[in-house]
Order: structure tokens, then sequence, then C-alpha cells
């Protein structure tokens, strides 16, 4: 695990989108559930010692989801303490999903694909329904 010289947790993740497969030329977004926490949220988890934000995020999306993707936009990075009492610093992209398939594990056990306006409200953390709207942000700008 790494660690800021603080003793801030060092973490990344993405907000993972695809278009939809029904044609609609709509978006959704994947939220995974982990059920250590009971709650939903973007894929996401610990760098390891000396690993860059990006290769985490990319790494943990997919442990985590099981689908490779692509990076796009920065989004904001999230501060907060986790419920060990540590300070927590998580790096975000916007990414597209690419090929993949999910299978359950033990750190997440369920994967949505959702419109935005339902990943907002089944999102359990508000941080992460910030990062949601950024990410509508990144797309809308480019």
């Amino acid at each position: 695990m790494s660690t800021a010289p603080d003793g801030t947790v060092l973490a990344a993740g993405c907000v993972l989108w695809r278009r939809s497969p029904w044609g609609d030329d709509g978006t959704e977004v994947c939220l995974v559930h982990r059920p250590k926490y009971d709650d939903w949220s973007h894929p996401k988890g610990k760098l390891k010692r000396g690993e860059a934000a990006l290769a985490g995020a990319l790494r943990e999306v997919l442990e985590e989801t099981g689908y490779r993707c692509t990076p796009g936009a920065a989004l904001p990075t999230v501060q907060y303490t986790d419920h060990l009492g540590r300070p927590k610093r998580v790096e975000y992209w916007a990414a597209e999903a690419g090929e993949g398939r999910f299978t359950a594990n033990s750190e997440v056990d369920r994967l949505l694909w959702l419109p935005p306006a339902a990943a907002h409200h089944r999102l359990t953390q508000p941080r992460d329904r910030q990062l949601l709207l950024a990410l509508l942000d990144a797309l809308h700008s480019a």
C-alpha cells in the first residue's frame, strides 16, 4: 500500500462509462457493489508502493469490473477519512469501457450499468455523485 509522507493513504479509480448497447445514443455508468461496506461506488483501490496513480486506476478497474478501459479526462481528486480513521486521497479519471466481462469476487459482488440519473440515485456517497457530475461535464465538453 502506498502512503504520502503525511500518512495519507493513496488510491485511484475511474468513473467507468460506455455508450448504451441499446443504440439510443445514451451513456451508461458502471457502479460496483462492495459487500464489505454494503455500498455502491465507482471502481477504485489503494495504490501499490511506487505505482503511478493512473496505472493503479486502470488496474483497479480491471480487477473490480473485469473490463479494460481507455482513460480520458482527469476528474476531481477526492479526500476523506476512511473507515479506519486514516486520511485517504483518491485520484480519478473518466474512462471508457472496452472489452471485458464481470465476475463476482470477494471485493465486488455485483456490477450495474445504469443511465446517469439512475446511477446518481444508486451511489451511496455524495462524493461519488459529484464525480458522476464531473464525468458528465467532461463528456459534454469533449
